[in-house]
C-alpha cells in the first residue's frame, strides 16, 4: 500500500478566507468541484466496542477505519473506502458499490459479499461477521478542494459538519442532519514524498499546529 503524508489544521473562518485566496493563486481546484465545493456523505462503522473511535480518541498511532461515500447526492457513483493511519502518514483502498449493495449493507444483508472478489470487500465481510463491525452514524460536510500537481498535492478545506446522531438511512438525501457541535473548518494537506515550499508557505498559519481533528469521531461524541 503506498502511503501519503497528511496534515490536518482546525482553522478559523477569517483563516479559511485568506488560505482560500491564496490557494486560488498557486493551485487549481478539483474538476469535480461544482462552483468550487462539493458535498460528502459518509457512513461510519465501527464495533460493538468502538475501537475505531476509541482509537482516534486514545491517539493510537496505528488504525483504521471503513466508511461508504457519495458526492454531491450522487447515488450512481458509490465507494466502500477503509481509511489506514500510521503516524502522520495516511493510505486510502476503495472500491465501487451499486445502490443496492449499499442499502443491503445498511440492512445488514451482506451474503452478496462473498459473491465479490475484492479484497476490500471482502476484509469488510470478514469483519462484519466475526468483530461485529456495523454502520454507526452518518457524516455530511461541504470541501474546497485544490490541487498542486508537484508533489501530488491536495489541500482540502472542510466546513458545515454535520451528523446524523445515530440514524443510518445513508442513501436518503432527506435524512435529517444536524451540526455537529462546536466543530469549525478543517484544513487537510496531503501529499506524497515532498511538500513544494510555495504550498507549505501557502498553508502556513501562526501559532496553529497539527491537530488529530476527525469528523467521524466529533460526529460520534456529539451524537
Amino acid at each position: 500500500m503506498k502511503f501519503r503524508h497528511e496534515w490536518k489544521h482546525e482553522i478559523s473562518y477569517s483563516d479559511m478566507i485568506a488560505i482560500r485566496q491564496r490557494l486560488l493563486a498557486v493551485a487549481t481546484l478539483d474538476s469535480h468541484a461544482i462552483n468550487g465545493t462539493y458535498k460528502i456523505r459518509s457512513l461510519y462503522f465501527d464495533d460493538f466496542q468502538d475501537q475505531a473511535l476509541r482509537d482516534k480518541i486514545d491517539g493510537i498511532s496505528r488504525r483504521e477505519k471503513f466508511r461508504i461515500r457519495y458526492y454531491n447526492d450522487n447515488l450512481d457513483f458509490i465507494y466502500l473506502e477503509k481509511k489506514s493511519k500510521v503516524g502522520g502518514l495516511g493510505n486510502k483502498q476503495s472500491v465501487s458499490l451499486s445502490r443496492q449493495e449499499a442499502q443491503d449493507v445498511v440492512d445488514g444483508q451482506i451474503e452478496w459479499m462473498k459473491a465479490r472478489e475484492e479484497p476490500l470487500i471482502q476484509e469488510l465481510y470478514f469483519k462484519m461477521t466475526t468483530c461485529g463491525l456495523r454502520p454507526k452514524t452518518i457524516v455530511d460536510y461541504i470541501r474546497e478542494p485544490f490541487i498542486f500537481k508537484p508533489g501530488n498535492v491536495r489541500v482540502t478545506l472542510d466546513y458545515d459538519i454535520r451528523t446524523g446522531l445515530h440514524s443510518i438511512d445513508f442513501l436518503n438525501p432527506h435524512c435529517p442532519m444536524i451540526p455537529a457541535g462546536d466543530s469549525g473548518i478543517v484544513m487537510e494537506v496531503k501529499w506524497d514524498e515532498f511538500l513544494p515550499s510555495i504550498i507549505r508557505d501557502t498553508v502556513q498559519l501562526t501559532g496553529r499546529r497539527v491537530s488529530a481533528f476527525s469528523k467521524y469521531a466529533v460526529c460520534r461524541l456529539y451524537g
